[in-house]
């Protein structure tokens, strides 16, 4: 893989590659206008470097807003936005946008939301919620409006019960109503029935849905609440790997290259009204995990893990099945574990060279 940067500091074959699996489907965003919010966020970022690419590749002429809470520190991070004359930006809170603020754009993706461990449940839950009908509005009140992408949650379906290793869009399961850390799943439940209320009451607009699960790749936090970026960024130091729990909640990781691609197509493909699930195919525990990582990057300190597993408890699963949208729509992973691992370490050892 080549070390060059281009726009937001990704690699540059990651965003040739999205561009070319998207393909002709970019056509539709010629001359268009399109509303993304949480811009600024881990998956803002692919959609916002993805977007800015396609658009001077293939002469597009669109135009992209992109709203955000930190867009006025963003852009000191990444001053090269400045002068991007394709995008406008909104900064503030998506529960304050003006129905009218986004003016006519033709597509959205809603991206924003508040998933900050520390955050207050009430907020997480107004945020989904408050946010949703925000973006909502602003598309069924505007003639131009067509495609709106709501980018959900695998955490809808809440615990899954023993038996089950996949999580299928049928899977009924919900989040425990009566338990406070419930409130990110419960919002994204929510905007999902406030989606599906927009889209059969407004014919002309259509509304997908992406229930993202878990992910790797260049611009995930090394130091925040994602496990998989504490491992690399603790491994990359060569300090001791902390596993939190007991180690055996199965889970698995998409490149964020094949986020973005899934997702732009999503957008333009997917059926009004139909979910998605968004995730990696290749399960494995937390304590696995911590493995996996120190191994592939050589790192030098060791995987302590703080608690035993009890005896007979069943490993709680957090792991998609893909069937769907790889029949529906032809999108499977590209990238494997192993190589999102490195590459995502390979770019943060770049990063931090810069």
């Amino acid at each position: 893989m080549g070390t060059q940067r281009s726009l937001l500091s990704l690699p540059i074959d990651d965003l040739d590659r999205i561009l070319y699996a998207v393909g002709p489907r970019w056509e539709r965003l010629r001359e268009q206008r399109l509303l993304l919010t949480g811009g600024t966020g881990f998956i803002g970022k692919w959609l916002l470097a993805t977007f800015l690419h396609a658009n001077r590749k293939l002469g597009l002429s669109a135009h992209i807003v992109v709203l955000s809470r930190r867009s006025e520190k963003f852009i000191e991070e990444f001053p090269e936005l400045r002068s991007a004359s394709e995008i406008t930006w909104l900064c503030g809170d998506v529960r304050d946008m003006a129905p009218n603020a986004a003016g006519n754009c033709n597509f959205a993706i809603h991206a924003a939301t508040d998933v900050v461990a520390q955050s207050p449940p009430a907020e997480i839950l107004d945020t989904c919620i408050g946010g949703t009908r925000r973006v909502l509005d602003s598309m069924v009140g505007n003639a131009a409006a067509c495609r709106v992408l709501l980018v959900s949650s695998g955490a809808i379906y809440g615990l899954t019960p023993a038996g089950i290793t996949v999580i299928s869009e049928e899977y009924s399961g919900a989040p425990d109503p009566l338990v406070s850390d419930s409130a990110y799943g419960e919002g994204k439940r929510i905007s999902e029935i406030l989606c599906a209320i927009a889209a059969s009451e407004r014919y002309s607009l259509e509304v997908s849905i992406a229930r993202c699960f878990a992910f790797v790749g260049p611009h995930l936090p090394l130091d925040k609440h994602f496990a998989i970026g504490n491992f690399i960024g603790a491994a990359m130091r060569g300090d001791d790997i902390c596993v939190q729990g007991d180690g055996t909640p199965v889970r698995s990781y998409l490149y964020a290259a094949d986020l973005a691609h899934w997702l732009w197509v999503m957008l333009f493909d997917a059926p009004s009204g139909r979910a998605y699930n968004v995730g990696g195919t290749e399960a494995l525990s937390i304590g696995d995990l911590a493995h996996r990582v120190n191994s592939l990057l050589g790192g030098k300190g060791k995987v302590n893990i703080a608690k035993a597993p009890l005896p007979h408890a069943t490993p709680q699963t957090y792991v998609p099945s893909v069937e769907r949208i790889a029949v529906e729509l032809g999108l499977v992973p590209s990238i494997g574990l192993d190589e999102a691992i490195l590459r995502t370490a390979r770019w943060a050892q770049h990063a931090i060279q810069d």
